[in-house]
């Protein structure tokens, strides 16, 4: 008996010993659901990454020890999976969610914990949490750049606006109805849209959009039409004989990964707004695609915007933290200002002090393989926490930085901690 109850002690101190020899980060992505299609492959993307920093020696002489879970498209599930990672498994760090109502979900349990998570893609901004690092593009380096495009090179006069039906594409076409009337187009030439998560009858909409098109003003569509409808309303496009020369498309939740699972012929010269695309050419994306056809053992596998998004807020963190000599969220915060990563379009990604990264703004249009070609490209941008487009947003600023601030929502006219996060 005594034996026993000593192995037993010996088994528990060496679980004890190894859970304090290593590094847990917690990946928090939808591997079932109408997200699926999207979030798998960053989970895939973050256990890549750790397999291959732990390949290097791991981080503060330690392994990185990764604890996935999946909160299946269920937005209340994102909050409760964060708790669990945090208070069950104590993770470190937290790289996850793809929509903004799944980010809100979680921000206020990370905000109670004190957590640290990675959020890698596009999304409205119109926020700014000390817990969270928005390595995806805020409006002013996606959505407005996209839309001047389209309005400068293909002279589009008239505008739709289609979304799915949740945060994200409502505050995003709140900020560009707003921006396209500041440039003096008319209410009657917008045309808004909103379908719920994983609408598949397109017919009606698509006859819609071709009858807002036939007006004799050039038309276009810009898309915040997320997750697994993206495939219906593509098919429905190209059986309705759509074009790209017709009415353009360009999307902000559309890459590689998405039009990998349809016939892209009929989608030729539609568009995508983007920070990165796998047809980018430098020696980091080289490795990069490589790395990641060896690691998922596929070669006809491809890489996206948020791969590389989660790419370089990995990177950012894992500099931060050895920097800071320590994992803990209130050294690792500050350590992150100011620090460069090489991202994979051969320029380089700074922290900034509002949370967001700098990145270039690149659109690409579809090609027949399922690539995009990039048609226009930009230096990188500072991501903008907060709209200059919307009355109220223009006077709010973000800075974790600077003491004086020390705030996600200042607002620059009462001097104040405005509170606004919505």
């Amino acid at each position: 008996m005594k034996k026993l109850v000593a192995a037993c002690a010996l088994s528990l101190m060496a679980s004890v010993t190894m859970a304090a020899d290593t590094i847990k980060v917690g990946v928090l992505h939808s591997l079932s659901g109408t997200m699926a299609i999207s979030e798998t492959t960053l989970k895939d993307t973050v256990l890549m990454m750790i397999e291959d920093q732990n390949a290097k020696g791991g981080l503060l002489g330690k392994k990185l020890e990764p604890v996935v879970v999946d909160p299946a498209s269920n937005w209340p599930l994102f909050a409760e999976k964060a708790r669990e990672l945090l208070v069950k498994e104590k993770v470190d760090v937290i790289f996850g969610a793809w929509t903004s109502v799944s980010r809100k979900s979680v921000l206020p349990v990370i905000e109670e914990l004190n957590g640290l998570m990675f959020y890698p893609v596009q999304y409205e901004g119109e926020e700014s949490s000390k817990n969270i690092f928005y390595t995806g593009a805020a409006p002013n380096q996606q959505a407005i750049p996209a839309v001047d495009y389209l309005a400068d090179e293909l002279e589009v006069k008239r505008w739709v606006l289609a979304g799915t039906d949740y945060v994200y594409p409502r505050t995003t076409n709140k900020i560009l109805e707003a921006y396209l009337k500041s440039k003096g187009v008319a209410s009657e030439d917008i045309m808004i849209n909103y379908t719920p998560f994983g609408h598949s009858d397109w017919q009606g909409i698509v006859s819609s959009i071709k009858k807002f098109g036939g007006a004799g003003k050039k038309t276009a569509v810009v898309s915040t039409i997320n997750g697994d409808a993206n495939v219906p309303f593509y098919k429905e496009l190209g059986n309705q004989g759509v074009s790209a020369e017709d009415i353009p498309v360009v999307a902000f939740s559309v890459g590689e990964e998405e039009l990998s699972g349809f016939d892209t012929k009929p989608l030729v010269g539609h568009l995508a707004a983007w920070n990165y695309f796998q047809s980018a050419e430098s020696d980091a994306n080289d490795e990069f695609i490589e790395k990641w056809k060896a690691f998922i053992k596929n070669d006809d596998r491809v890489t996206n915007d948020p791969m590389e998004a989660t790419y370089i807020g990995f990177k950012a963190w894992t500099k931060a933290v050895e920097k800071a000599g320590s994992t803990e969220v209130d050294k690792v915060r500050p350590a992150m200002y100011g620090i460069k990563v090489p991202n994979l379009t051969g320029g380089v990604a700074e922290v900034l002090p509002n949370h967001h990264f700098t990145k270039p703004v690149l659109i690409g249009e579809i090609q027949a393989d399922g690539q995009f070609e990039v048609v226009s490209s930009t230096e990188e941008v500072a991501g903008d926490a907060w709209t200059d487009h919307l009355t109220e947003s223009a006077k709010i600023i973000s800075d974790w930085k600077d003491p004086a601030v020390n705030c996600g929502n200042y607002n620059t006219e009462t001097k104040k901690c405005s509170g606004q996060n919505f």
